[in-house]
């Protein structure tokens, strides 16, 4: 459950073909920055406008002058970007996505319909096809001891050698209010998240994180 397979729907987002390449989407980190680069390159002039140096912005799209818009990024199609939006900089915002009032990205791949609308903080993660952070709700993704982060599955560790690593949200994930995700985690499609949740580890597909950690199968 902790594959780019298990998680994402690759047809929903412009970084299909490279994180095809890996097995576990936080492999995929590091090279977001250059990936932007790399695709905001080839993108058609009759649909987006460099703003900005590798700076790409699709003509659909609404950006609010307050907003913040660090290079490299690609902000798709119908996609709004709200007032005080600090975007720092290697972010792949994908199409019909909100990005709200004082949400910062940094190192984010946003697939399509992806929603981050209050106060959210997402950095360093993968967030799939119609994901949506409740208002408050954080990527924590660097441990208290800085130490590289290790993705706690179900009888299953995986030492991802990383020191900066957010959280990995699978499609269709719902992320209660003032959630914090820790290191390392991990959530399987169709999950939901209770508001105020300190969620670790890995939550499998189509289940409920609840209150106090228990987690329960959706019916």
């Amino acid at each position: 459950m902790l594959t780019i397979q298990d998680l994402y729907d690759l047809d929903h987002t412009l970084a299909k073909d490279y994180l095809s390449r890996f097995t576990y989407p936080w492999e995929a980190l590091a090279g977001i920055k250059q990936l932007i680069a790399e695709i905001g390159s080839h993108l058609d002039p009759q649909d987006y406008t460099e703003v900005a140096p590798q700076v790409w912005v699709h003509r659909t799209a609404v950006v609010a002058h307050t907003a913040y818009l660090g290079a490299p990024c690609i902000i798709g199609a119908g996609t709004e970007v709200r007032h005080c939006a600090f975007i720092r900089g290697a972010a792949l915002v994908g199409e019909n996505c909100v990005v709200g009032n004082s949400v910062e990205l940094k190192n984010v791949i946003l697939f399509d319909s992806v929603q981050t609308p209050h106060y959210n903080y997402v950095g360093d993660s993968i967030l799939g096809y119609k994901s949506h952070m409740g208002a408050g709700s954080i990527t924590s993704n660097v441990k208290s001891d800085k130490t590289p982060v290790v993705v706690h599955g179900q009888g299953e560790d995986v030492a991802t050698g990383l020191k900066k690593m957010g959280a990995m949200l699978g499609d269709y994930v719902e992320v209660g209010c003032n959630s914090v995700l820790n290191p390392g985690t991990v959530i399987g499609r169709n999950s939901n998240i209770y508001p105020l949740s300190c969620v670790r580890g890995v939550v499998p597909a189509n289940a409920i994180w609840k209150t106090g950690g228990v987690v329960v199968e959706k019916k």
